[in-house]
């Protein structure tokens, strides 16, 4: 067995961590506040209490506020050149992953000159390097999704190409994550159950990648495991503190497995359905694909489905392993009706069948990399019978 290991943001977690911005070392002196285009970070106090707190620490702050939902390349262009001309020399990303994603683009394009798709290494990207590296970023999380903050990855969506791409390196971890749940009791059910499966997939497929390790399995099962138990009770009660916490440490512990393990093609597959749909939330797309992916994996990998369907509570002991992959699909199709997301289709969001061979040859030239840590080589062939697996 061969590790690296690499996961140098200081994470703090708990309810009311939020409070500690006044007063831990920060890793500059005027920062940008990247949020979204919604009015959820002032609605709820979240945006003014950042730009309070910061005060407190000795920093002034400047607000981007156009994230979408699905980021595009044309607003971290914009939020770097609001940095460069106000002379910020931090990044903070305020609220879901697409917001602290974006603050992570804009770190690097605040650094470095040219256009963000320069560096991209997928589509029509250049695959140029980092030179000047990033500013410093700091990632306060509102939602249990991602797993953003403690990994460096960002995903960005060319708005003009539907290439909806992963980028990443050492320079994009961030400085300093909070990680509050008390900042996520006002996420409604719906979001909270796309956000927390988006969460589980991050897991699931580092456990199937092939690049996985002790490390990141004892990551990725533990997240498996309180996602199973918890996230329900969080889209019940969306005041359930404890649920929050739990969801809210699965994440996290899914941004671990990001930074010592891989998603897997599941998420090249989801993204090329959002880079021509950006409607679809992210964690419904890996919801919709999820039983045809995770199915076809079954006979490749049945032990690496085994244990996650232990992790999610299935007795497995004696049974013959194809038999306890299987149960990993049930316990999968279990959670999904616990948290009302069963019923979700392609078709719900305009996909229409006909797109599937585009979204297939989408999937291969934009995300590539990603079917590389695959635990079985998928051919092109594969790819569309999955998308139509999945079509309903």
């Amino acid at each position: 067995m061969k590790l690296d290991y690499f996961m140098p943001s200081k994470v703090l977690f708990g309810a009311g961590k939020l409070n500690d911005l006044a007063k831990v070392k920060l890793p500059g002196k005027k920062a940008l506040i990247v949020i979204s285009g919604g009015t959820s970070m002032k609605k709820n106090g979240y945006l003014e209490r950042t730009v309070n707190l910061l005060k407190q620490n000795g920093a002034e702050s400047v607000v981007f506020d156009k994230i979408l939902p699905n980021p595009i390349k044309k607003h971290v262009m914009e939020g770097a050149a609001l940095a460069k001309d106000k002379q910020c020399d931090f990044i903070i990303g305020l609220g879901g992953g697409s917001s602290i994603d974006s603050a992570k683009s804009i770190a690097v394009m605040a650094k470095n000159p040219g256009d963000y798709w320069d560096y991209i290494g997928g589509g029509t990207g250049k695959g140029q390097p980092v030179k000047n590296g990033a500013l410093p970023i700091v990632a306060i999380t509102t939602t249990a999704g991602t797993g953003t903050e403690a990994d460096p990855w960002t995903v960005i969506t060319h708005e003009e190409r539907h290439e909806k791409i992963g980028f990443g390196n050492e320079d994009t971890f961030p400085y300093l994550s909070i990680v509050d749940p008390e900042l996520m009791l006002t996420v409604p059910p719906n979001l909270t159950a796309y956000q927390g499966f988006d969460a589980f997939f991050h897991a699931a497929e580092g456990v199937i990648a092939n690049v996985a390790t002790t490390v990141s399995d004892m990551y990725a099962l533990k997240s498996i495991e309180l996602i199973a138990k918890h996230l329900p009770k969080a889209i019940k009660d969306g005041g359930d503190l404890n649920a929050r916490t739990q969801v809210a440490l699965a994440n996290t512990l899914s941004g671990f497995v990001e930074s010592t393990s891989s998603c897997t093609s599941e998420h090249s597959l989801e993204h090329a359905l959002s880079a021509y749909h950006p409607e679809l939330a992210h964690g419904a797309g890996l919801i919709i694909l999820s039983e045809a992916y995770f199915t076809f994996f079954a006979s490749k990998v049945p032990d690496r489905l085994a244990i996650m369907a232990k992790a999610m509570g299935k007795k497995i002991d004696g049974l013959p392993l194809e038999k306890q992959a299987l149960l990993f699909i049930e316990a999968l199709l279990e959670l999904q009706e616990k948290c009302g997301v069963a019923k979700l289709k392609m078709s719900d969001y305009g996909i229409k069948k006909e797109e599937i061979p585009t979204l297939a040859k989408n999937a291969h030239e934009t995300m590539g990399g990603l079917f590389t840590v695959d635990p079985y080589p998928l051919a092109i062939d594969d790819t569309v019978k999955i998308l139509e697996n999945a079509y309903k």
